[in-house]
């Protein structure tokens, strides 16, 4: 009998600033320098909303406003499962201090391909494209 694969639900800012994108380099783990949006895994009790304010406040102690869901990726990695629920954000105040974080990137349209996107993250590139950015 095959083992259930392991699943992950997580939340992700498309952090905007008109015709920028904010994007961050993973500093730790096995994906370890790979370029995502920001965020991170829900907490028992949250709402997508909430845990993606939280998340990023712990990392990047900043204050977003959330806004419409703009995509839910599902993606299958080799260990693992991912469900990721992507919102369109803003910056309500704060500098975008990198606390977890490698390095960060505001993109333009033109950059979004000047970075290495993890695998989950690459599709929402092409959906973004197709929305204008």
């Amino acid at each position: 009998m095959q083992t259930p694969r392991k699943h992950i639900e997580v939340v992700a800012a498309i952090i905007t600033d008109h015709d920028r994108i904010f994007a961050t380099q993973r500093g730790y783990g096995e994906f370890k320098d790979g370029w995502e949006f920001p965020g991170g895994k829900m907490e028992a009790g949250e709402t997508p909303e909430q845990a993606l304010k939280r998340e990023i406040r712990e990392e990047l102690d900043t204050e977003i406003n959330v806004g419409e869901l703009f995509d839910t990726v599902e993606y299958d990695y080799p260990d693992f499962h991912l469900t990721m629920h992507c919102y369109l954000c803003t910056v309500r105040s704060g500098e975008l201090v990198l606390k977890e974080h490698e390095a960060a990137k505001w993109l333009t349209r033109d950059a979004l391909d000047s970075v290495d996107w993890l695998p989950a993250d690459e599709g929402l590139i092409a959906k973004l494209r197709i929305h204008g950015w």
